[in-house]
C-alpha cells in the first residue's frame, strides 16, 4: 500500500485525507475551529490551538481510521488559509495570534504609508501585486508599529502552511506562490524576497527561505512523529496556500483553467501562460516554475452564511439550519423580491479593494420574508463574483474553463445563481474534498508516484451548470443596480468609520 496524507487548515474548519496512489481517499476526517474577531476588521487564529492541534488530532484519525499503518505513508502535504502573519521565536512558537489573510483589514494606515512612500506604481511593477488588505508587508509593519515588543522578539513571520512544515520538519520555509502575497517583499522578477522598496519593515532573515511548493522541506522529526502518528523521516513538502491545493484537487493546471472555490470567502485562481498586470487582481507564479496565476477573492462569502444563521436563524436547529435556510432560499423567486445586498461586511478585496465598504440589503419592504432575505444574499454573493469574473476578462486573460468546489457548492441556490447571472458554466468534479485532496496529490507528485495528469483520474468529472437563460434579464437589472449601489454610498461607508 502507497499512502499519501494531506491536510488542509480552513478558516472554519481543518480537512485532511488520506488517499492511495489511485486516488482513492482511504479515510477523511474534520474538525471545527473558530475565526477570532477581537474588533472590527481584524480576524485571527490560534496557532497552537487551531493549526497543530488540528493537525495533530487529524493526522492520528486518519492513520487510526484507515488502518494504513504509518509505513505505509510515503508523503506528507499540508495547506492552510493565507497569507496569514504569524510572528514566532527561535523554537517557532507563535507569540502571538495569526492576523489572517485579506478579511483583517487592519493595516490599512500602512498600506496607504508605503503607497505614498513607494508609488503604486513601482509596487505594481517590482512585485507583481499592489498593496492591498491581502498584502503581508503591511501587517508586519502594523505589528511593528502596534506590538513592538512581539515584533522585536519575533525570529520569523510565518504563514500558516510554513508554521505546519516548520513543525513537521523544524525547516523554516515557504512556497512562492505564499510569497508573492508578501508585497512589497517579494520581487516579482527575481522570485526572491526583497528590501529595496521597504527596508524599514522587516530584515530579509526573518522571512523564511523560498522553495516551489512539490520540493520535499524535510522528513518528519521525532517529536512530530510522536504527536501526529506519521512514521520518522516520512517525506513533507513544503506545501501552499489552500486555495492553491483546492485548484490542484479539481485538476486546475493548464493556462485558461480556472478554479472557483465556495468557501469561507469566494477564490478563484485562473492559470496563465504569462503575468497578469492589473492592480484589480493579484498574482502569483504558480506551484510550478514557468506558469502563473491570476488571483481574486472576495472578502465574506460562505462566512456570511454562517453569520446569517446565527444571527438570523436562531429558531432552527444549528445540525439542519444550513439546509433550512437553503430550502426557505428556493422558495423565494430569482431576484428575491427586488432585494438587492452587498456582501461586503469585512469590506472588500478584489476588484474594488476597499477596506471601508459596508454591507447592504437595500430594497426591503413588509412583504419581504427570511428565505428572500437570505436568497438576496446568496445572489449578491453571486454579483460580487460576477464582478471579479468581468474583471479578468477586462484584464485580457483567457477563460476557457471553471471548475467550481468548495463546501458552498452544495448550495443549489448559490451555485445556480454564479452561473446565471455570469452566463458562465461551470464544471464539478467526483470528489469535493477540496484543499486537502489536492495536498495529498502534491505530496505523490512530489515523490514521484504520479504525474501532473494523472488528477483527472484521480478526480474525474461529474457534473455541469448551465447558466438559464430565463433568468437573465432579473439578474441583469439586479446587477446593475448591485454595481450602483456601491458606487453611490462609497463616500458614505467611509463616513461610518469616522
Amino acid at each position: 500500500m502507497r499512502a499519501y496524507l494531506g491536510i488542509d487548515i480552513g478558516t472554519y474548519e481543518s480537512k485532511g485525507a488520506l488517499v492511495d496512489a489511485d486516488g482513492r481517499i482511504l479515510a477523511s476526517a474534520a474538525r471545527p475551529h473558530k475565526m477570532l474577531v477581537p474588533q472590527p476588521g481584524w480576524a485571527e487564529h490560534r496557532a497552537e490551538e487551531y493549526w497543530w492541534a488540528d493537525f495533530t488530532a487529524i493526522s492520528q484519525e486518519l492513520i487510526a481510521k484507515s488502518g494504513v499503518t504509518s509505513g505505509e505513508i510515503r508523503a506528507v502535504g499540508a495547506s492552510g488559509i493565507g497569507p496569514c502573519v504569524l510572528p514566532v521565536d527561535e523554537a517557532g512558537a507563535p507569540l502571538s495570534n495569526a492576523i489572517l489573510y485579506g478579511v483583517d483589514t487592519r493595516a490599512a494606515r500602512e498600506i496607504a504609508d508605503l503607497n505614498a512612500a513607494i508609488g503604486e506604481d513601482v509596487i505594481l511593477a517590482r512585485c507583481g501585486n499592489a498593496l492591498t488588505s491581502q498584502s503581508v508587508g503591511p501587517k508586519i509593519l502594523w505589528l511593528k508599529r502596534n506590538r513592538p515588543d512581539i515584533y522585536a522578539r519575533a525570529h520569523k513571520f510565518l504563514n500558516s502552511t510554513s508554521f505546519l512544515v516548520h513543525r513537521l520538519t523544524g525547516r523554516f520555509v515557504v512556497d512562492h506562490y505564499t510569497a508573492a502575497n508578501a508585497s512589497p517583499l517579494y520581487d516579482a522578477g527575481a522570485l526572491n524576497w526583497t528590501d529595496e522598496l521597504a527596508p524599514e519593515i522587516v530584515s530579509l532573515e526573518r522571512l523564511p527561505e523560498l522553495a516551489w511548493s512539490t520540493e520535499i522541506a524535510g522528513g518528519v522529526n521525532a517529536r512530530a512523529a510522536r504527536e501526529t502518528g506519521l512514521a520518522v523521516g516520512t517525506p513533507v513538502i513544503v506545501g501552499t496556500i489552500d486555495a492553491a491545493a483546492e485548484a490542484v484537487s479539481v485538476g486546475v493546471l493548464a493556462p485558461g483553467q480556472m478554479m472557483l472555490m465556495y468557501g469561507s470567502t469566494i477564490f478563484t485562481v485562473l492559470i496563465t501562460e504569462s503575468r497578469v498586470r492589473d492592480a484589480r487582481l493579484w498574482w502569483a507564479p504558480w506551484l510550478f516554475p514557468g506558469r502563473h496565476a491570476a488571483l481574486a477573492g472576495l472578502a465574506t462569502s460562505g462566512a456570511l452564511t454562517h453569520w446569517f444563521r446565527d444571527q438570523l436563524a436562531r429558531d432552527l436547529r444549528p445540525e439542519t439550519a444550513m439546509g433550512a435556510l437553503a430550502a426557505e432560499a428556493a422558495a423565494s423567486p430569482p431576484g428575491a423580491g427586488g432585494l438587492v445586498f452587498l456582501p461586503y461586511f469585512s469590506g472588500e478585496r478584489t476588484p474594488i479593494h476597499d477596506t471601508q465598504a459596508k454591507g447592504v440589503w437595500f430594497g426591503l419592504n413588509l412583504t419581504h420574508k427570511r428565505g428572500d432575505i437570505y436568497r438576496a444574499l446568496l445572489e449578491g454573493i453571486a454579483f460580487a463574483t460576477n464582478h471579479v469574473l468581468e474583471t479578468y476578462r477586462d484584464a485580457g486573460v483567457s477563460l476557457d474553463a471553471i471548475h467550481a468546489v468548495g463546501g458552498g457548492v452544495r448550495n443549489e441556490v448559490w451555485l445556480q445563481a454564479t452561473s446565471d447571472v455570469s452566463g458562465l458554466g461551470q464544471t464539478l468534479l467526483k470528489s469535493n474534498l477540496g484543499a486537502s485532496y489536492g495536498d495529498a496529490f502534491l505530496a505523490a507528485l512530489a515523490v514521484g508516484d504520479v504525474d501532473a495528469g494523472a488528477i483527472t483520474r484521480w478526480n474525474p468529472l461529474d457534473g455541469h451548470v448551465a447558466p438559464n437563460s430565463e433568468r437573465k434579464a432579473t439578474y441583469a437589472r439586479q446587477y446593475g443596480i448591485f454595481r450602483e449601489l456601491y458606487a453611490r454610498n462609497r463616500d458614505l461607508m467611509a463616513r461610518l468609520e469616522g
